[in-house]
């Protein structure tokens, strides 16, 4: 029986967190709440703290995990400006 394992190109991962974004930004326009999208987006404080506690983790391990909250935070940033341009857009129509 042949086994699958997940390959994942980690740099074309992080590469494109506006690809991210505008999935959200999509779920929004469909009438999603933009908070329940925050929660959806932002890392829990609970997971980054387990994470910081974890004296088992590699230090490629630990990498990663940084940026993965880097690349959550950046989507954030660009869903939270096109809410922002979106509401814009709407005051002066």
């Amino acid at each position: 029986m042949a086994t699958v394992t997940a390959h994942f190109d980690h740099e074309r991962d992080f590469a494109f967190p506006q690809r991210e974004a505008a999935f959200f930004y999509g779920l929004f326009l469909r009438g999603h709440s933009a908070e329940q999208l925050r929660r959806d987006i932002r890392v829990p404080v609970e997971v980054v703290e387990k994470w910081s506690r974890d004296r088992h983790m590699l230090p490629e391990q630990r990498q990663f995990l940084d940026r993965i909250l880097e690349y959550r935070t950046r989507v954030l940033a660009i869903f939270d400006s096109l809410i922002g341009s979106d509401r814009h857009c709407q005051t002066i129509q």
